[in-house]
């Protein structure tokens, strides 16, 4: 298995893969009359990572960085790749104060390098991938994480028909879609009886909040997927909006406090950790800043959005072991996601039976 790196810097590249080959000249041609300021030559570089969208860093001949996403090559589900949507969203939420890198074009022809892309502005700093943070201090710790749901925030504050989002996604019912959605993607890949997912799939429809507020959700809001300044505790850019819809925002401060419920093989484990001394607040902390940056007084029914976030991710990895048995993964570390499944289920079972609110 391999091993996350505590920290990576947003300047790590490679050359670009043999698979993710594309025509580099007609991409200069394309910049030089779409990108404002870019001169040629242009170089090309890959970034390591991820599983979805192919990232790549551009540089210009004065030395002036960009950031291309594309679909991957090959033939893909219809709604899958969306790179259209993720910059839809940067280029609404451009205009607020929430940290997005800036963007600069939208490709949908396929004659320029075979597949759809987008041009953005890259952001040079820090991608934390260890969510313990154990290189840094006691107070930078605790600044990041304030810092991170701060953040997460501003974005849900936004109003989304203001920047003109009102048609990226629908607005309520999200709740239950998701329970609905997770439940049939669960029974499509399963392969072993697990009786934690059996009876989350019973206990969710039955205690959907009803309160069906929407937002700009990310839909993958985490620590891994926010750009930090190089020495300093603050958020960038947030990145990878490849599930960003519009949706309930307690879902995605549930997810983003999954760490607290249960631990990362590879990201680590703040699960039992003395939170005040090491720095990181504890959930009920975090969870009251995120509260007091949004006006609320409380959140009711928080059991429920986090379990609903861990079913979720439990059939996301019941999903990656099948595609693993069926040899059809995108790594051969698939195969260890059978286990994830079920430690996944426990966890939000457990919390089903202790009741927490």
């Amino acid at each position: 298995m391999t091993t996350t790196p505590i920290v990576s810097l947003t300047t790590e590249a490679v050359p670009v893969l043999a698979q993710h080959r594309f025509p580099e000249d007609r991409l200069e041609s394309y910049l030089l009359r779409h990108v404002e300021g870019f001169s040629g030559p242009l170089t090309v570089q890959q970034t390591q990572g991820g599983m979805s969208n192919p990232t790549f860093i551009l540089t210009d001949g004065t030395g002036k960085r960009y950031v291309m996403r594309k679909k991957p090559p090959g033939k893909l589900l219809p709604s899958a790749h969306a790179v259209d949507r993720e910059f839809q969203v940067i280029s609404a939420l451009w205009k607020t104060d929430v940290p997005v890198a800036r963007p600069y074009a939208l490709c949908q022809d396929p004659a320029v390098i075979g597949t759809d892309f987008y041009i953005m502005d890259f952001v040079e700093g820090r991608v934390l991938r260890a969510v313990t943070l154990p290189h840094l201090q006691r107070t930078e710790r605790h600044a990041i994480y304030t810092a991170m749901v701060d953040t997460l925030a501003k974005l849900h504050e936004v109003d989304y028909r203001a920047v003109g989002l009102e048609s990226y996604g629908r607005v309520g019912g999200y709740l239950s879609r998701q329970v609905t959605r997770w439940s049939q993607q669960y029974e499509a890949s399963k392969t072993d009886d697990l009786p934690a997912m059996d009876k989350l799939m019973a206990w969710l429809p039955e205690h959907i909040p009803a309160d069906d507020e929407t937002a700009i959700a990310h839909g993958d809001y985490r620590l891994e997927n926010l750009i930090i300044h190089p020495t300093e505790p603050r958020v960038l850019a947030v990145i990878d909006w490849e599930l960003g819809t519009l949706g309930a925002p307690l879902s995605d401060l549930a997810y983003n406090c999954l760490p607290y419920h249960v631990a990362d093989p590879t990201r680590g484990d703040i699960t039992s950790l003395d939170y005040a001394s090491y720095g990181i607040p504890a959930e009920k902390d975090l969870v009251a800043r995120y509260c007091a940056q949004t006006g609320r007084k409380e959140i009711a029914h928080w059991n429920f959005y986090v379990v609903l976030s861990l079913f979720r991710l439990a059939a996301i990895s019941q999903g990656v072991y099948k595609r693993g048995l069926d040899g059809n993964a995108s790594s051969p570390e698939a195969l260890t996601r059978r286990d994830r499944c079920q430690v996944l289920a426990a966890a939000g079972w457990e919390l089903v039976e202790r009741g927490v609110t």
